[in-house]
């Protein structure tokens, strides 16, 4: 996935209301920045910190700019939780997910179970389809280890049942973790942050569902899928 834009660098100020964040660039002015990301953001927030931001194309949106990135521990990394399913899909559709070849047809944000939509459905060559939701992580609390969830989620517990309820029913499921960020050879799930979401993960692997977690290469004019990290679980 490439930025469609230079990325504009800067320093963050603070990030509020959950989606917004002040930033200084270049010339000394702050600006308020969308923050497409609902979670906590643990170790992601500390001011002064390099970030980079995308302008709006559209010159009509009230917000002229996105924050994509912040240098956090040395590395790069990935804030915008609107960018992984496009970045799965496109490693997919690359042949670059060895657990997930030989597709026929990808399609995106298909209508399932209760209410759901599945974040990829894969029609393979050879066999039934593929449900693929796909889960943005970029926590990192110990050095190469990263964690999810940031914050308690309801809704992913939710999606763990939907896909078991997919393999009982006689299809294939899979749990797909990306870490946008490349720092990291490890993934665990922080069961002290939500241990809901961990029980339902521990369930979801009993009825079959899979589990897959790849970290990324990171780089101001975009981001692409890196290698298969250890899932510690």
């Amino acid at each position: 996935m490439e930025f469609p834009d230079p990325l504009i660098p800067g320093r963050l100020v603070r990030r509020y209301k959950r989606f917004l964040a002040d930033v200084e660039v270049a010339d000394g002015e702050v600006v308020v920045a969308h923050c497409a990301n609902p979670g906590a953001m643990l170790g992601l927030t500390e001011p002064g910190a390099e970030v980079w931001l995308s302008p709006a194309r559209n010159p009509a949106r009230k917000l002229r700019y996105t924050w994509e990135l912040i240098r956090a521990d040395g590395a790069l990394v990935g804030i915008n939780t609107a960018h992984p399913n496009a970045i799965v899909a496109e490693a997919i559709s690359a042949g670059r997910v060895p657990e997930l070849s030989h597709v026929a047809t990808l399609r995106r944000e298909v209508k399932y179970g209760k209410n759901s939509r599945i974040d990829i459905l894969l029609e393979r060559e050879e066999g039934g389809p593929v449900h693929v939701e796909v889960k943005n992580v970029h926590l990192c609390r110990e050095p190469g280890l990263a964690e999810f969830p940031d914050s308690v989620t309801t809704r992913g517990a939710k999606h763990l049942v939907e896909l078991g309820d997919v393999v009982a029913a006689g299809g294939r499921a899979v749990m797909f973790y990306l870490v946008q960020r490349e720092d990291c050879t490890r993934f665990a799930l922080a069961g002290d942050i939500d241990p809901g979401y961990a029980a339902a993960f521990t369930e979801a692997r009993a009825r079959g569902v899979e589990a897959l977690c790849y970290s990324c290469m990171m780089r101001t004019g975009g981001i692409e899928l890196g290698s298969a990290l250890v899932i510690d679980v």
